[in-house]
């Protein structure tokens, strides 16, 4: 078989699987309008005024976060619930100060009568599983609400979510809507922004109002105790500790409500490379929960509709290859096309554009559902594309180190409480000190790339120019970001040291 044949091949199976994956938000638009009118359900009024309050017990996981912590803390202490049924618990697992700034700041709480559990651990076993599950272990609480230190949780979060589980008896979680307090940062922020309310406005919406399971997303959330004992406790053998327990959950039998008119407030990572380590940890979690967990979605007695949703849901970062892949081949087909041997089969690849099309109407819905600028935030959707495509790398490394069974640590995201323009992180600590080799092999991809354009350019083959220059310019901007910001933080911290002698 004749080399183009195979690179025709290979490309257009590595097409058909992003296909097959991204034409999945035709289905979402197709269930978010069947399942519209649902949008605004929710209990009666007579059913948030509770008669007793049940004790709940609200878990603080962190690990090195001096910036944030304070802020947490306080917000959860404002929560409008009796004092006397509220157990806060900090599982620290810090390794700097962060353990004494919370010491000091606890103090005139707890002397204030809070029931405030601040737990240190100094092994870090499990990561944030572990932290959860030995606090669980002496939670006071009938309910645990879960918040990361990032998270600023509303005033009336309790009084919004305990009732679901008064009303229903199998209600094992009520999950809210991440919010996000520094969307407008920078254009970082703003993608970050399209990519998490496509899955929060509508994925997790959607999916829960057509019936079908949903994930926990780590925080936000608020769990029944007995529900997660029964499901059989946190576990550490995954990334996403979180996607995981929901789901061994729902195939308990047990209920998830989520939200999505009630949000809790966020910070988003404003560093490029604390994003690749989110980025990482969720793709490669996926797929070790895919692999754990999907072999027995297919045996349960599940309608086949369902387990069709949970292969997408669990399996769909094993596209990453494949947009590696692809971005591989632009140029070797650039040449192939000039050739005119197959044309017949080029103009049959041009159906793979409702891929794009899918995926388009997918975060324009979710821009519309919720935001009356839409129009302003929608505009972010190209960049958020071209920058998806520039993580191809890191996140295909995850794919597969989840596919080998891979073992690495929980890295966890940093965050600053950057929030304003104003705000700056050169000061901080946390960040990467060096360059990550990937950040270079994207900067070679972006180059090998941006040859594809200028072929395609001297071709004048105009329908290919758009992809790989998304391509181009992501890999590029990657990799100058990540060069960018370690740069920019070890030129602060010399001149710290400059003025501190």
């Amino acid at each position: 078989m004749r080399i183009e044949s195979v690179i025709l091949i290979v490309y257009i199976i590595s097409l058909s699987i992003l296909f097959f994956f991204a034409s999945h938000g035709f289905s979402m638009v197709y269930l978010y309008f069947k399942t519209f009118r649902k949008r605004t359900e929710d209990l009666d009024p007579e059913d948030f005024k509770l008669s007793e309050y049940p004790p709940v017990t609200i878990q603080l996981p962190l690990y090195n976060e001096k910036y944030v912590i304070c802020r947490l803390i306080d917000a959860t202490l404002r929560m409008d619930y009796p004092k006397d049924k509220l157990e806060v618990q900090i599982l620290d697992d810090s390794t700097d100060d962060t353990t004494e700034i919370i010491r000091d700041h606890i103090k005139p709480y707890i002397e204030k009568g809070y029931d405030i559990n601040h737990i240190h651990r100094t092994n870090r076993q499990g990561y944030k599983a572990g932290a959860l599950k030995e606090g669980l272990a002496i939670a006071k609480g009938d309910f645990v609400a879960i918040f990361d230190a990032d998270f600023i949780p509303r005033k009336n979060f309790l009084r919004r979510t305990i009732p679901y589980f008064i009303k229903y008896d199998k209600m094992g979680l009520v999950q809210t809507r991440w919010e996000h307090i520094n969307r407008n940062y920078s254009v970082i922020t703003k993608t970050q922004a399209i990519a998490l309310d496509g899955h929060f406005v509508i994925e997790q919406a959607v999916r829960n109002r057509a019936g079908y399971f949903i994930q926990f997303n780590g925080t936000g959330g608020v769990w029944r105790k007995e529900c997660i004992f029964d499901a059989g406790n946190w576990q550490a053998d995954t990334l996403t500790e979180d996607l995981d327990l929901s789901y061994r959950a729902q195939m308990k039998g047990w209920e998830i409500k989520y939200i999505v008119n009630f949000t809790s407030p966020a910070e988003l990572p404003v560093d490029i490379n604390a994003l690749r380590s989110q980025q990482f940890r969720w793709t490669k979690g996926s797929i070790e929960t895919a692999k754990k967990l999907y072999p027995r979605v297919m045996k349960a007695k599940l309608p086949l509709s369902e387990k069709f949703q949970s292969f997408i849901r669990l399996w769909s970062n094993l596209a990453y290859p494949f947009i590696l892949v692809a971005a591989l081949l632009n140029l070797p087909l650039t040449l192939i096309k000039e050739t005119g041997e197959y044309d017949p089969v080029f103009k049959f690849m041009s159906l793979f554009i409702f891929a794009f099309v899918a995926s388009f109407m997918f975060y324009l819905y979710s821009q519309k559902d919720v935001y009356p600028d839409w129009q302003q935030r929608i505009i972010y959707f190209p960049v958020f594309m071209t920058g998806s495509m520039g993580l191809a790398v890191n996140n295909t490394k995850a794919v597969f180190e989840g596919l080998v069974n891979k073992k690495s640590e929980f890295v966890r995201t940093p965050k600053y409480k950057i929030v304003h323009h104003k705000d700056t992180i050169g000061d901080k600590k946390y960040h990467s000190k060096k360059v990550p080799f990937i950040a270079y092999i994207e900067a070679l991809l972006s180059i090998y790339c941006w040859a594809g354009v200028g072929i395609s350019v001297a071709y004048v083959q105009i329908a290919s120019i758009p992809f790989q220059f998304m391509f181009a310019a992501g890999f590029g901007v990657i990799s100058f970001l990540s060069f960018k910001q370690v740069y920019l933080y070890n030129k602060a911290q010399r001149e710290l040291r400059t003025a501190n002698v």
